[in-house]
């Protein structure tokens, strides 16, 4: 009789985090002075999966040190790894975060980063906005529709045939 493995939780759960832990608004739970963390250790704090992290590697988004299996990922990964979740937050795609997240390592980087950022978020804002007009007005047809059909079903009025 084979006996059946249990997943690791963290595989397979994904957590949400809070914007203020990925803007460095929170405390940061980690001590300061570590300079290398595994896999797991991200996974639980930022509250993704495993193979969330193994997807940003494949994508150059996170590169960590291997010593034989076992991924080390420095203080830049979890920086970058931040910096990704934020973005996705924001409705940014992979691509977009990574274009962000790279002009870092410019001259003057930090400053265009900056600036950057100011520009594709408000540009985002503006694009999120309207989505959620386009949703507010596709809720108001469905609650007209679902009142139609209610009224058509339960007063059994004759709709002929459609």
């Amino acid at each position: 009789m084979t006996q059946l493995k249990t997943a690791d939780p963290i595989e397979e759960t994904e957590f949400k985090v809070g914007i203020d832990q990925l803007l460095g608004l929170a405390d940061d739970p980690l001590d300061t002075s570590r300079t290398s963390f595994k896999i797991g250790d991200l996974a639980r704090e930022f509250g993704v999966t495993l193979r969330t992290l193994r997807f940003y590697e494949d994508r150059g988004l996170l590169s960590p040190e291997r010593r034989g299996t076992t991924r080390l990922y420095s203080r830049r990964d979890r920086m970058r790894l931040r910096l990704v979740l934020l973005a996705k937050l924001l409705g940014f795609s992979l691509t977009e975060a990574k274009q962000i997240i790279e002009i870092y390592y410019q001259a003057d980087g930090r400053r265009k980063q900056l600036e950057l950022a100011l520009d594709r978020f408000e540009e985002q804002r503006q694009i999120l906005l309207e989505q959620k007009r386009d949703i507010e007005e596709s809720l108001h047809a469905m609650d007209v529709s679902l009142k139609f059909v209610r009224d058509r079903l339960h007063g059994g009025a004759e709709t002929g045939n459609a």
